[in-house]
């Protein structure tokens, strides 16, 4: 009964925007070559869209409502809703669950992590609610891999067959060999201090159970300590998860530390990296593809698998040391230890639909003319 309460309430709380679609639908026949870009949490194409958009912007026609979506007209956005015959988002987007779409419309989820890492949507424990309208009307949604399309499937309550194993548009530039160059060279002109050192790159996720609440204990890890370990062979980058609201205390070194929280696309980061800290990120997956070390600084390991869980037990992941503490973790900076045929098993299992042409077979698949 209570979440029958809930779908109510969210239906109500949308109501304007559900009438005004539904006399959009009738005023307007639907544009088979127009694609709508969806997002509250990013404010320019970035990530999956920006890939997707520049393969197709000159053949489509393209809308975007990128930020919060309260600060564009209502009837436009309605209109953009029901005349589009492609909606994508890559995200969470909750104006859209409760709007009736056309049959003819698909709306498709280009989610934003890689991988199946932290459970999403009704994979998690806790939201077995049948009445939820989150994450319930995707006609299709894309995977990095054919080995977790059923992952996805359960956490968008999809059939496994609208789960298409594409790989990840935003991957392909790992298998650009032009772009990396390229890259790689503007980021050493842009912070010289990287050039010639051994990049350590700092990217954890963030605890709390949402936006509002997202913050990292900065008491699990002492930045002057750990550089006083460390020779002047490394520079560290540390790159928090936008959603974190805290950050640290300690006064950093400059020619030492470098924050890069405020750079957008983290994958640009890892082409210059030779050793990644982390502990439940997607960027994991990323990382695979380079090779690339990773140490996992999961020091409050149990705790999150109970609040937040993954999709497959935690050591299916960690191809590289789990460290608890700062000491473990100076360890396996000092003396690392790679494995490159854990690497791989891990790339083949999660990433093997990555292979530099995502975009170009989401395009084929996913964008067809009726």
């Amino acid at each position: 009964m209570k979440s029958l309460i809930k779908m109510i309430i969210q239906i109500i709380r949308r109501i304007d925007y559900i009438v005004l679609y539904c006399i959009c639908r009738v005023l307007y026949p639907i544009n088979h070559k127009q694609v709508l870009f969806l997002s509250d949490s990013r404010e320019s194409m970035s990530g999956n869209f920006y890939f997707i958009y520049e393969k197709i912007k000159d053949n489509y026609i393209i809308k975007t409502y990128l930020g919060n979506h309260k600060k564009y007209s209502k009837f436009q956005i309605c209109k953009d809703m029901a005349i589009s015959h492609y909606i994508l988002v890559d995200d969470f987007y909750p104006l859209i669950y409760p709007i009736p779409l056309r049959k003819a419309t698909k709306l498709i989820q280009v989610w934003h992590a890689v991988g199946a890492f932290k459970t999403v949507g009704f994979a998690r424990k806790q939201n077995h609610d049948r009445f939820s309208m989150t994450h319930c009307n995707y006609t299709d949604a894309i995977v990095s891999s054919p080995s977790i399309c059923q992952d996805y499937a359960r956490a968008f309550r999809m059939k496994e067959e609208q789960v298409h194993s594409v790989g990840i548009p935003r991957t392909d530039i790992f298998f650009n060999q032009k772009y990396m160059i390229e890259k790689r060279e503007e980021l050493y002109q842009k912070y010289p201090i990287l050039k010639d050192k051994k990049v350590i790159l700092f990217a954890p996720t963030f605890r709390g159970n949402n936006i509002h609440q997202a913050y990292y204990d900065f008491n699990k890890i002492d930045f002057q300590q750990l550089q006083s370990q460390l020779s002047d062979d490394y520079v560290f980058i540390i790159k928090m998860h936008p959603f974190i609201q805290n950050t640290y205390q300690q006064q950093l070194d400059p020619s030492f530390y470098l924050d890069l929280t405020e750079e957008r696309e983290i994958n640009d980061l890892l082409l210059i990296t030779q050793i990644l800290i982390t502990d439940y990120s997607s960027v994991i997956f990323e990382a695979s593809l380079l090779n690339i070390y990773t140490i996992f600084y999961a020091y409050d390991l149990e705790e999150y698998i109970s609040d937040r869980d993954f999709f497959y037990s935690y050591d299916r992941y960690t191809y590289g040391p789990v460290v608890k503490n700062q000491k473990e973790l100076e360890n396996a900076i000092i003396h690392p230890q790679k494995d490159l045929k854990k690497i791989q098993e891990f790339r083949n299992y999660f990433m093997s639909s990555c292979d530099g042409k995502a975009t170009d077979c989401f395009i084929k698949m996913l964008l067809k003319e009726k």
